[in-house]
């Protein structure tokens, strides 16, 4: 028996509908920006972005867009290029070459168009707040765009509200905790209505309990106010709870970008498979193909999926651990598991809502299992069980031959 898997029941409960939920936030009209349906298909745009330090080029992007309303989430290791490109989307770092338009409108991303800059926003992951109040923080923004003392003293508090800080209102910044802190970035950032707000992982450097709760806050935030928003994180799982899409970065370039399920379920490269979750990634070669399934084999067996690949063709094997079902029993023959490998648990690993289980089965394979299921099968280290999935929960990557030297 397979969980309901995190990344599923993250998936299946996104809300792609935008606007008020009635979750009782005392959301100000004005905050709220214009309405999808009135908004251009494209808001920001870059061309041929690069960005060069020290002789080396950090940052190769030929083409990337945001869309009105979205949330868009770049992940990618330590070093990918990330932060590199939201600071440069942000005009906070002069690229060495490429071109920005927003709102169809060109602007010049080497000097940092001032009509732009106020119509964006930027969360670091450091709070990076002024020794003042909270308030005072909060209000800082308003008082470098002009607005008048009595106007401010209206705006602010709806948004310390917003953010759950408004009992904080009088309390220095530098008495804050790592949670209220960054909540008054937060609050700082959104009470401009920017039409884009960037940030650049602002929930890793939290405590689990405090990052639950801001992230479930800002969640629901981000949708109520419709602001489109381009987010970093290594986090796989941040990334699913909250984006629309996402892009993957590696060595300063997107290697694969596009709506969220596509890039989780049908990854680009084994790269792209390794970094959003797919824990078997199996080297094979094409032996024979049929009516739309071919068979692959792969170290220690062969495996059936979909496609119309040729014999001899080199693929790549993903699979999914959610995808693969533990059992102690042999499917029956006209199952629609075609693929059902007896092996051996390796490892039993406890993550929370589900387990991880390494089996070998003449080659390593992960499998996610509940609780109850690890219980009702007795599952152990050492135990020989029959793990199966489905022809169609193989994703295929083609691969090029090696070239001859």
């Amino acid at each position: 028996m397979n969980p309901g898997t995190h990344a599923e029941a993250l998936l299946r409960n996104k809300r792609i509908v935008r606007g008020g939920d009635g979750s009782g936030y005392p959301l100000d009209p004005a905050a709220v920006a214009l309405p999808p349906e009135s908004r251009p298909e494209i808001l920001l745009q870059a061309e041929n972005l690069l960005v060069r330090r020290g002789g080396a080029t950090v940052l190769d992007i030929p083409a990337f867009d945001v869309h009105p309303g979205e949330l868009l989430a770049l992940i990618g290791p330590n070093g990918a290029g990330k932060s590199t490109l939201l600071l440069t989307l942000a005009c906070l770092l002069k690229p060495s070459r490429g071109r920005f338009s927003f709102n169809g409108r060109e602007i010049d991303a080497g000097r940092g168009d001032v009509e732009y800059r106020r119509r964006i926003a930027m969360v670091f992951q450091e709070p990076l707040l002024f020794d003042a109040t909270v308030f005072d923080n909060v209000a800082a923004g308003l008082k470098i765009r002009g607005m008048g003392r009595e106007e401010i003293g209206r705006v602010v508090p709806g948004y310390l509200e917003l953010f759950g800080i408004a009992h904080l209102t009088k309390r220095s910044a530098r008495k804050l905790s790592g949670g209220e802190a960054q909540r008054t970035s937060l609050a700082r950032a959104f009470v401009t209505k920017p039409e884009i707000v960037f940030l650049d992982e602002p929930f890793s450097a939290l405590d689990p309990p405090t990052r639950e709760a801001l992230i479930g806050d800002f969640e629901r935030i981000i949708r109520e106010t419709h602001t489109t928003a381009v987010a970093s994180t290594h986090d796989q799982t941040e990334a699913l709870r909250l984006a629309d899409r996402m892009a993957v970065m590696n060595g300063g370039k997107i290697v694969q970008i596009g709506p969220v399920a596509e890039v989780i379920n049908r990854p680009a490269d084994g790269f792209v498979a390794s970094f959003v979750g797919v824990e078997t990634v199996l080297p094979g070669r094409v032996l024979r193909s049929s009516d739309g399934v071919f068979t692959a084999a792969v170290e220690g067996g062969e495996i059936q999926a979909v496609g119309h690949l040729r014999p001899g063709e080199r693929v790549l094997c993903c699979i999914r651990p959610e995808h693969v079902t533990l059992s102690t029993n042999i499917p029956p023959p006209g199952t629609s598991a075609r693929n059902a490998f007896p092996g051996t648990i390796r490892k039993i690993t406890p993550l929370g809502l589900f387990n991880r289980v390494l089996l070998n089965c003449g080659f390593d394979l992960v499998a996610y299992v509940t609780r109850q299921s690890l219980e009702t099968l007795s599952l152990e280290e050492g135990k020989r069980v029959i793990a199966s999935f489905k022809a169609t929960a193989v994703h295929v990557i083609p691969r090029q031959e090696p070239r001859q030297t």
